[in-house]
């Protein structure tokens, strides 16, 4: 009778130790299948999200008005480093920059937000028929002096300006982003303004 007690008791315990290792295993199982499930679902919708938020006007849009700001701040830089200029010439510069380098921030960070690889995106689209200025554009504005870098300056900023108004209309008409397009639409409406400025102040120089 011991002897059949004690076997009883040793072939219960294995069971129970059996058991209890199933219950681990599927405790395991089942807590790492539950974080992979997760994790998938969480990495699927994060970069899901930018998709369904922005498209490839979007992205165009924001990747060459960042560059065609750029620009158009350094040919402000150049202006303001200058002696002579028209004080009306200096405060639309300033203004300028006023205005575009927040936008330039804003839209870095949207792309930034919508997942954008603009590595391989191809720029040369935008060249004067967009409004920017060549290498020897720039090195003539460098080089002007007093009311002749003032009218060229305001002469060039009316080509750079225009570049911008197509660009933002090619966005109203294609993006799908509502803030990108509302930002467009400001765009096309300060720079309409502000070519209408430098046409005043040109024709008075």
């Amino acid at each position: 009778m011991k002897i059949r007690t004690a076997a009883s008791a040793a072939l219960v315990l294995t069971t129970a130790l059996a058991l209890a290792g199933c219950a681990d295993n599927g405790n395991a199982s089942g807590g790492m299948s539950g974080m992979d499930h997760g994790g998938s679902s969480s990495s699927s919708s994060s970069s899901a999200a930018p998709a369904a938020n922005a498209n490839d006007a979007d992205i165009m849009f924001a990747s060459m008005m960042i560059e065609h700001h750029t620009q158009a701040i350094d040919m402000s830089d150049t202006l303001l480093a200058k002696d002579g200029i028209d004080e009306r010439v200096t405060a639309l510069a300033e203004q300028i920059k006023a205005a575009q380098q927040p936008e330039i921030d804003q839209l870095q960070g949207w792309l930034d937000e919508w997942g954008a690889d603009t590595a391989d995106m191809d720029m040369e689209g935008m060249d004067h028929s967009g409004g920017m200025m060549t290498e020897e554009d720039m090195q003539a504005l460098d080089t002007a002096t007093g009311t002749e870098a003032s009218r060229l300056f305001l002469e060039q900023m009316i080509e750079h300006h225009t570049g911008a108004i197509d660009m933002a209309q090619d966005q109203v008409d294609n993006g799908q982003n509502p803030d990108a397009v509302d930002l467009a639409q400001k765009i096309i409406d300060d720079q309409t303004a502000e070519i209408a400025t430098m046409e005043d102040i040109l024709a008075s120089l």
